[in-house]
């Protein structure tokens, strides 16, 4: 199995609760790469501070890193063993996302009390914006890393069921 995992994707896609079932069927470690950057009273860290923080995590052997972070995916790229990309149709990102407003969750430091517009936009804007350069990495390592591609939540049980002989649907 993988030592090394990153999981990428839209918000909302599913990317924090595939990270968990990994992380329960492995043992690896979890970073929640929000929760590095965000601090509970929703300001963030330094730039330095992140990153010295996610160098420190790349030079361990055993982890899972959840996030995009685009600026950090090469680095992540370079040092991982297998990248998970959650690409999803934006519609059911955008209900996910919502779904969750008010709930609280251990990938990020606060509680969601509305769906902020600007997230909402990031999200509708996230498959012109951020899919390109994604999937240009995806190009660029794909004779070096195991990736795995889902497109549908089905894909994603699929993959646990054919990994781990048994299925936890999301």
């Amino acid at each position: 199995m993988f030592e090394k995992i990153i999981v990428i994707g839209c918000p909302g896609a599913g990317k924090s609760t595939f990270a968990r079932r990994l992380r329960d069927k492995t043992g690896l470690p979890l970073y929640y790469l929000d929760m590095l950057w965000h601090k509970p009273d929703r300001t963030t860290v330094g730039r330095g501070e992140f990153d010295n923080r996610l160098k420190e995590i790349l030079s361990g052997d055993r982890w899972i890193i959840d996030g995009n972070y685009g600026r950090t995916l090469e680095a992540r790229f370079q040092v991982c063993d297998a990248v998970f990309l959650l690409d999803l149709p934006v519609e059911e990102c955008l209900a996910a996302a919502e779904s969750r407003i008010g709930k609280p969750r251990e990938d990020l430091p606060w509680t969601e009390r509305e769906f902020d517009e600007e997230f909402r936009q990031w999200i509708l804007d996230f498959p012109q914006n951020e899919m390109p350069a994604i999937y240009g990495l995806i190009d660029r390592f794909q004779c070096e890393k195991n990736i795995f591609i889902f497109r549908t939540r089905d894909d994603i049980n699929d993959y646990f069921l054919r990994a781990f002989g048994h299925q936890t649907p999301v």
